[in-house]
């Protein structure tokens, strides 16, 4: 899936890169458009406006990789989310002029919000953009059988539940303050002479505008982390990746059922909410998301969430939607995550996993681990880094995260195959030595060791679940009774 061999094999060889020369702001050459206007922001001094306006009227000229440079390394990062400023802020805190483009500010992206205890130390985030801490889950089975996950976790663990647009607007702020300079543009398309710089074309967008001003800028290396919908990947012919669709409404409810989910989340599997996903309903500061996705049935995907809204209605009725959301969600990484001196992260190379959907926090790693690779190689921006730095950066995430992804494909096929095999997953989930297992798996990011003698017993027990669960294909079913007349039907188990 994330193969070493396969990702330092692919792509163009690079080995030159681009140097500096400083032409006047007011006269650019044809050939070399550049970007006059300062990067205004609510804190922008006068001296960062020159500064600015200094930076963005430079020409580069293409050196070889590992030059001595006499000005800073150029990167450009294409997306504001997690991953692009993550990697916006290791890049600037390491000496590399760092520009960081993003054209929804107050993207909410369609997540259930959820990042994992590891993240909140790792990354230094404030307590304050996070909502809710939740220490205890609730998965429901198709026949809407409850267990009650979380026994095992202590006092002091827990999952962060936070809202997005809140959440990647500290990052990018952060990022800025430490001097990433953040634009408010549109990436478009590069453009790339031989072994010489990378000119980038986007649409700027100054405060309150909705009409973007076509510009340029040159730079010596890009970071793609524009989504799932990546331009840069598809600049850069890193193949087609499918994708799922997630689909969520904001639910605003009573005090009383908010309360209820305080701390508490829940996920419901059937082939009714999903046919290969899972349907959620995870607490935010004032409100609830529910949601759900899908790769295979793109097309029934409010079908699904109305059977996920009909299966969480006796807690969640009478509230009002107050957003709803969609976006598309990478389902594997793609074939080729970078050429030459461009790179993808997060959901532009496809970091989300299977059979939980997690991709926050791998989004975060993956954009910090790109930057800290060229920051590395550029010896802190001071020297031409390229495709060495990025082939570096996709070994050591493979090495770390190879087995995590290879494992979360191999529990998804097997568990949401069907619904007998769905009630099995729920089954199991009643372990405590399955619920420690994911737990410390999750919270802290590593492929937990099991012990021989408590496998051999998980073995037993998941086998003796999914016959349990396939001997309902043979029988009358389990029937459920959903609350709206677009659901009432009788669901059986198949």
């Amino acid at each position: 899936m994330m193969s070493t061999t396969m990702s330092l094999s692919m792509g163009a060889k690079v080995s030159m890169g681009a140097q500096t020369k400083r032409t006047p702001s007011m006269a650019p050459t044809m050939k070399h458009a550049m970007v006059s206007s300062p990067i205004m922001t609510p804190t922008t001094s006068v001296s960062m406006v020159k500064k600015a306006e200094r930076s963005l009227s430079q020409k580069v000229f293409a050196v070889a990789d590992g030059t001595v440079l006499d000005r800073p390394l150029r990167v450009a990062v294409i997306g504001g989310g997690p991953s692009g400023a993550c990697a916006a802020e290791t890049l600037a805190k390491g000496g590399v002029e760092t520009f960081l483009f993003e054209r929804k500010m107050d993207n909410c992206k369609p997540c259930g919000g959820a990042i994992p205890i590891c993240m909140v130390e790792e990354f230094d985030l404030p307590m304050e953009i996070i909502d809710r801490r939740v220490t205890k889950m609730k998965m429901i089975s198709p026949s809407n059988r409850e267990v009650d996950v979380g026994k095992t976790l202590n006092d002091k663990e827990w999952i962060g539940m936070c809202r997005r647009e809140v959440f990647d607007d500290y990052l990018r702020k952060r990022a800025e303050k430490l001097g990433a300079n953040l634009i408010n543009g549109l990436y478009m398309r590069m453009e790339q002479e031989g072994d010489g710089p990378i000119t980038l074309h986007y649409n700027k967008y100054e405060e309150g505008s909705k009409v973007g001003v076509p510009s340029t800028l040159e730079v010596d290396m890009i970071i793609g982390a524009d989504g799932a919908n990546s331009r840069v990947a598809q600049n850069i012919g890193a193949g087609e990746a499918d994708y799922a669709i997630a689909f969520q409404e904001r639910i605003r409810i009573d005090d009383e059922k908010m309360e209820y989910y305080k701390d508490l989340a829940e996920m419901y599997v059937g082939d009714d909410v999903s046919p290969d996903f899972y349907g959620w309903v995870f607490p935010k500061y004032d409100h609830v998301a529910v949601g759900t996705g899908t790769v295979v049935n793109k097309t029934a995907i409010k079908q699904y969430q109305q059977a996920t809204r009909d299966r969480s209605k006796v807690k969640t009725e009478g509230g009002k939607i107050i957003r709803v959301e969609a976006h598309p969600i990478p389902e594997h990484p793609r074939p080729r995550r970078f050429k030459g001196r461009v790179a993808l992260v997060g959901d532009a190379a496809g970091y989300v996993t299977k059979c939980s959907g997690e991709g926050i926090y791998f989004a975060a790693k993956s954009g910090r681990m790109a930057a800290e690779a060229i920051v590395e190689y550029s010896e802190q921006g001071k020297k031409m880094a390229g495709e060495a730095a990025i082939k570096s950066y996709l070994f050591k995430w493979d090495k770390k995260y190879w087995a995590t992804y290879k494992v979360l494909d191999i529990l998804q096929k097997v568990f949401y195959r069907s619904n007998p095999a769905r009630e099995a997953f729920v089954e199991l989930c009643e372990s405590d030595y399955v619920q420690k297992m994911t737990f410390d798996s999750y919270l802290y990011k590593t492929v937990v060791p099991g012990t021989p003698l408590e496998d051999v017993k998980l073995l037993v027990g998941t086998v003796g679940s999914l016959l349990r669960g396939n001997a309902l294909r043979s029988g009358k079913g389990l029937s459920v009774s959903f609350g709206s007349k677009s659901n009432e039907e009788k669901v059986m188990v198949n």
